[in-house]
């Protein structure tokens, strides 16, 4: 094992977690428990840990899949092997149980840009009923860990809400302090301005939180209300000294109660913890970010709002059988395309770049996981709207699940998936905004549909059709790509904004 967290981040399922922590802790370890010296410098001295929850694994194998480590006497093996359940549940559900109790690393302590810090964070999403081996719900994950307990989600009904909220559980959960994500669901029409509700309701709370918090002031004291109202809110550090601040603005408020109507105070002691910004995100899949729900994102995206959009793109309607979506690539076969579609999908991102003001990301974490870390990063920091469309495959594409990150790393390499990230700061610096997160495409369209069966179903059917569509993918493919790196190659040198002279618009 290099202890590279890989097999953590992709895990669907949240049921293979990594520990580091200090050699005193293994006291009363079970007998079978397993760690090792940490290699890092982050963390010298301690001791590492890569666990998998016996009763949660549902044996998909991406893990294994994606493990990069050979076992040099036994080439066939890999730092991670899959084994018979039987044999190994009973002692590995001790060993669960004991991985569980161990403290998490301070969580300011994390490089968290970086594919293997965030899996030191706890994940917030686990256990879920998604299919095995599922496309999307390891990017749910890393959402989980990134932003904690500050998540506020919109969902929109579709695979995330079933297996999001298929109640009376939930694989939404808390932390050791007791708080989690807050996660609501609505339809897929109104999914994006039931987002952006969350937002202006955010909003408003915080500016009544800080007008009362001015109010009691003197009682409080000058100094103390600036620390909270002036207080950086961007890395971990930030949100740990800014929740001490609101735990003791709150411990005030309880040792002060002030008569009955004073209402600056009353409503404080309501609102304080408006005072810690909250991350908002929007989260649905094709069907929804493309087709029904387009309207609002359009809507949401447009007010400049400083909400998140996650798109969990499998291109077709997963939920509901595999029907097309305007998402599905040109060429595939689906339920209304069954002689395969002949019409390109949309290009979501462009139309989302072309207001300027949105941040716009095209990830595919099978392909490159860091960059789809720094997606996550960069759109959160950013003061605006953004969107990110994730690549996440699906068992309606007629594949092995146990290698989808593969086929994610083939839809780069064959140009159907460019990664990209377009940040509008950059502007401000005068940098290009549009950054091409992959080489040029090295394979062919063709190469790419035959290892899936919503491609190779056409080609046994109808070849002639499948060769005259395949081809049309492929020029479409080279259109895109070809526009992209022009835009992407765009020197934005003297494009910082002047400050105009005076008299001047």
């Amino acid at each position: 094992c290099i202890q590279c967290n890989k097999c953590a981040m992709v895990c669907p399922h949240a049921a293979i977690r990594v520990k580091v922590f200090a050699p005193e802790k293994l006291g009363g370890a079970p007998s079978a428990y397993r760690a090792v010296d940490y290699k890092g410098d982050e963390y010298q001295g301690m001791k590492y840990t890569v666990q998998v929850a016996p009763e949660d694994c549902t044996g998909c194998g991406v893990c294994v899949d994606v493990c990069p480590a050979k076992n040099k006497s036994q080439p066939k093996f890999k730092a991670i092997v899959m084994k018979p359940h039987r044999d190994h549940v009973s002692a590995e559900k001790e060993n669960y149980a004991f991985f569980l109790d161990l403290p998490d690393p301070p969580r300011p302590e994390i490089h968290v840009e970086s594919v293997k810090g965030p899996q030191f964070m706890a994940p917030l999403f686990e256990y879920s009923g998604a299919c095995s081996g599922c496309g999307e719900t390891p990017y749910l994950k890393l959402l989980s860990q990134l932003f904690g307990d500050r998540l506020m989600i919109a969902n929109a009904t579709g695979c995330s809400s079933i297996y999001g909220g298929n109640l009376p559980t939930t694989p939404w959960t808390v932390n050791a302090e007791g708080r989690g994500p807050a996660w609501a669901n609505s339809l897929f029409e109104d999914n994006a301005e039931f987002g952006l509700g969350f937002r202006l309701s955010l909003d408003q709370h915080r500016k009544q939180a800080r007008q009362a918090l001015r109010r009691i002031a003197p009682r409080f004291g000058e100094e103390r209300v600036r620390a909270i109202l002036d207080a950086p809110q961007k890395t971990e550090e930030d949100f740990r000294l800014q929740r001490i601040r609101v735990d003791e603005l709150k411990a005030f408020l309880r040792e002060n109660k002030l008569p009955s109507g004073a209402t600056p105070a009353d409503a404080l002691a309501e609102l304080a913890d408006y005072l810690v910004d909250k991350s908002v995100w929007i989260v649905g899949g094709d069907g929804w970010a493309y087709d029904i729900g387009f309207g609002g994102l359009d809507h949401v995206l447009s007010s400049g709002k400083n909400v998140n959009c996650l798109v969990l793109d499998t291109m077709v309607y997963s939920n509901t059988g595999g029907q097309m979506s305007k998402g599905t690539p040109l060429g595939a076969i689906a339920k209304f395309a069954a002689n395969g579609k002949d019409v390109p999908m949309k290009n979501l991102g462009l139309l989302a770049m072309s207001y300027g003001h949105v941040y716009v990301a095209q990830v595919a974490m099978g392909a490159r996981d860091l960059q789809t870390v720094k997606a996550f990063l960069e759109a959160e920091a950013f003061p605006g709207p953004s969107l990110i469309i994730a690549y996440s495959q699906c068992i309606a594409h007629g594949i092995n699940m146990t290698i989808g990150m593969q086929h994610q790393k083939a839809a780069v390499e064959s140009g159907l998936w460019p990664l990209y990230r377009y940040n509008p700061a950059a502007l401000g610096r005068g940098e290009n905004p549009l950054q091409l997160d992959c080489k040029p495409p090295k394979m062919g369209f063709n190469d790419f549909a035959k290892m899936e069966n919503r491609f190779k179903a056409l080609a046994q059917m109808d070849p002639e059709r499948a060769r005259a569509l395949a081809a049309a993918a492929q020029e479409e493919i080279d259109e895109k790509w070809n526009y992209l790196a022009k835009l992407a190659a765009l020197d934005f040198h003297d494009a910082a904004p002047q400050t105009p002279s005076p008299g001047k618009k």
